[in-house]
C-alpha cells in the first residue's frame, strides 16, 4: 500500500483556510439565504458581520448543511486514511437522521434511497434519473468537497476521480460531477503555487466535461460583467458566481462579503467562494471576528491541519 501514498505538500494555512473559508461564507450567508440583493441591501446594508435570526432564524456563526457534509467528508478521510464512499454515506446518513434544518431536496431523497438498501454507488443515480431537467442538478455536491482537494491536491487524477465518487453519492448529474472536479482542481492548484488554477483545471476535464459547465466558467473572472451573474442553487450558477468572487476579490474577506450579499442561495455561494478563497489566500485572511463566533471552528482548523499532513491512500 506504501506505493499509493499521496506525498503531503500542503501548506496548513491554506489548508485550514479552505475549511474556515467554507464555513464562513456559509455561516455569513445563512440568514441572507432566499432574499434578493435588493432585498439584503434594505433590511441590512452590505452584510459584513455575522448575524443571528435570518432565513433559518438561528444564532450568529451556526452553519448549514454545507458545512455539516464536508465536516463528514473530512472526518472519513482522516479516520480512514483514504477515500471510503460507502463510509461517507454513512456519515451522510447519520447526519439526516438527526433531522437537520437545512438540507437539499436531491440529497434528502439520494439518502433516503440509500436507507432503503441501495448501494452507495447508485443512489444518486437512481434518484437522478428520476429528475427532469431544471431540478436534477442542484449545488449540494459542489459545497461540500473541498475536503477532497486537500487530501488529493498532489494526484490529480485520483482528485478528479475521487471528487465525481464524491458527489455521485446524492449528485449523479455529469455537471455536479464534472463540477466537483473543477472545483476541487481549482483548490489543488492554489495549494500547488499554480499561476492560473482555474484554467488549468479546465484544461484537465475540457475534452470529457458537460460543454455548458466549461465554457461558463471560461468566462471567470475577465470575461463576464459582474451583473450577469446569477445566484440559484443551479451547479453552474453557483460556480460560476463563486469562483467569480473569490478569483476576482483581493482577500477571502472581501470574496466571501461579496458572494454572500448576492443574496439567492448565499449560503453556498459564500461557501464556494470561501472555500477557493481560503486556498487563494490563506487562514490569516479570515476575520477573527468571524471565527471567534464561527460553529465548530475548532474541529475545522484541526481537520485542516491533519488533511494537510497526513499521508492518504490514493488507491480508489
Amino acid at each position: 500500500m506504501a506505493e499509493n501514498l499521496v506525498a503531503r505538500m500542503v501548506s496548513s494555512n491554506a489548508a485550514e483556510g479552505i475549511l474556515l473559508g467554507l464555513a464562513a461564507g456559509d455561516a455569513l450567508g445563512r440568514p441572507l439565504e432566499f432574499k434578493s440583493g435588493d432585498e439584503i441591501d434594505r433590511q441590512y446594508g452590505t452584510v459584513t458581520e455575522m448575524l443571528a435570526n435570518g432565513s433559518h432564524g438561528k444564532s450568529a456563526g451556526t452553519v448549514t448543511d454545507d458545512t455539516e457534509m464536508a465536516l463528514c467528508i473530512a472526518r472519513s478521510l482522516v479516520e480512514n486514511e483514504r477515500f471510503d464512499g460507502q463510509d461517507i454515506a454513512n456519515r451522510f446518513l447519520e447526519w439526516f437522521e438527526t433531522d437537520p434544518f437545512d438540507i437539499g431536496l436531491m440529497t434528502a431523497d439520494a439518502l433516503r434511497e440509500y436507507s432503503h438498501g441501495t448501494d452507495w454507488r447508485s443512489a444518486g443515480q437512481e434518484v437522478w434519473q428520476h429528475r427532469s431537467e431544471g431540478s436534477n442538478a442542484g449545488n449540494g455536491s459542489v459545497m461540500r468537497c473541498s475536503p477532497n482537494a486537500i487530501a488529493f491536491a498532489d494526484d490529480p487524477d485520483t482528485l478528479q476521480r475521487v471528487s465525481k465518487q464524491s458527489s455521485a453519492i446524492t449528485h449523479y448529474d455529469p455537471r455536479c460531477q464534472y463540477g466537483c472536479a473543477i472545483l476541487n482542481a481549482t483548490i489543488a492548484g492554489y495549494l500547488r503555487g499554480e499561476e492560473d488554477p482555474l484554467a488549468d483545471a479546465l484544461a484537465q476535464v475540457d475534452e470529457d466535461a458537460p460543454d455548458e459547465l466549461v465554457e461558463s466558467l471560461r468566462l471567470v473572472p475577465d470575461l463576464i460583467d459582474d451583473s450577469d451573474l446569477e445566484t440559484s442553487g443551479y451547479v453552474v450558477h453557483t460556480l460560476q458566481t463563486a469562483l467569480y468572487d473569490a478569483l476576482a476579490a483581493d482577500s477571502a474577506e472581501e470574496a466571501i462579503v461579496s458572494a454572500v450579499n448576492r443574496g439567492g442561495d448565499s449560503d453556498t455561494i459564500g461557501a464556494v467562494a470561501g472555500a477557493v478563497a481560503g486556498a487563494r489566500f490563506g487562514k490569516e485572511s479570515l476575520p477573527n471576528r468571524w471565527l471567534e463566533q464561527l460553529e465548530s471552528r475548532e474541529d475545522l482548523s484541526l481537520l485542516g491541519r491533519t488533511l494537510a499532513s497526513k499521508d492518504i491512500d490514493a488507491s480508489v
